[in-house]
């Protein structure tokens, strides 16, 4: 691996980001994504499930906010809910109801607000 350690780091907090994990790229799967470096594999990436992204995705942003995205305000909550729509967190099974539960309000509330950015 010499020379692909400053790569392998570098693209650590992307795949720390998303849920995913880094594992060599002689044990990736075929599901996985092996990455090069100077056209030899440095790592593999086990990609997470769409809904295990969502979870890891509501922990980043509550990270961000510094505080549980419950403890919002409503205008916060709202620009929260603009980020996922965004990011596709809608698209996936249950999202709405992971998005409600995470902010502590109904999915009406949810669906409130996505239909007030559609109307803005």
């Amino acid at each position: 691996m010499t020379g692909q350690e400053p790569f392998i780091a570098a693209v650590k907090p992307l795949v720390d980001a998303i849920g995913g994990e880094l594992l060599p790229p002689d044990e990736a799967g075929p599901d996985d994504v092996v990455l090069a470096w100077d056209g030899v594999d440095a790592v593999g990436v086990r990609l997470p499930q769409l809904a295990d992204s969502l979870d890891h995705i509501l922990a980043a942003m509550e990270r961000r906010k510094g505080m549980p995205l419950a403890d919002l305000d409503r205008r916060a909550k709202q620009e929260v809910v603009r980020i996922l729509e965004a990011r596709g967190a809608f698209s996936v099974r249950h999202g709405v109801e992971t998005v409600a539960s995470a902010l502590g309000v109904s999915r009406f509330t949810v669906y409130n607000y996505l239909n007030r950015e559609k109307e803005g």
